[in-house]
């Protein structure tokens, strides 16, 4: 396989792997913006008014039919995570065996084994220790 096709293909996956990232962080701020919701509103009369954003739409509702639906989206966004985590993992594989199987190192690996066998030659072992 030329160079450019074996790159830009390890470059495709690592994007894929940066967006699965991108996409699970995201929903883990979602996921803790209800559980703060949530026990916001455990703590509230079920009969008190307040609004739920419905499809772009500002909606008035009771604390009662809210919290049930919270709680189904907090579920679900838990399930949603683990999935991403899961193809993360399942993405993180393929992209090593991508790797050994093409033997592509990034600039930064070359460069610190570079260091550290440039360190181990001098005698200098490149750490700092303060007291």
């Amino acid at each position: 396989m030329a160079a450019e096709p074996v790159v830009s293909a390890f470059q495709r996956l690592r994007a894929e792997q940066r967006g699965l990232a991108a996409k699970a962080s995201e929903l883990e701020m979602e996921l803790t913006e209800h559980r703060l919701v949530i026990d916001t509103l455990k703590e509230v009369e079920p009969t008190r008014k307040c609004y739920r954003m419905v499809g772009g739409v500002l909606v008035e509702r009771t604390v009662k039919e809210v919290l049930p639906a919270l709680e189904i989206n907090k579920e679900q966004l838990a399930k949603l995570i683990d999935s991403f985590a899961t193809q993360m993992v399942s993405k993180g594989k393929e992209l090593n065996e991508f790797r050994a199987k093409h033997n592509i190192r990034l600039v930064n690996e070359e460069k610190m084994s570079r260091e550290s066998e440039g360190a181990g030659k001098s005698g200098s072992a490149g750490v700092l220790v303060s007291e």
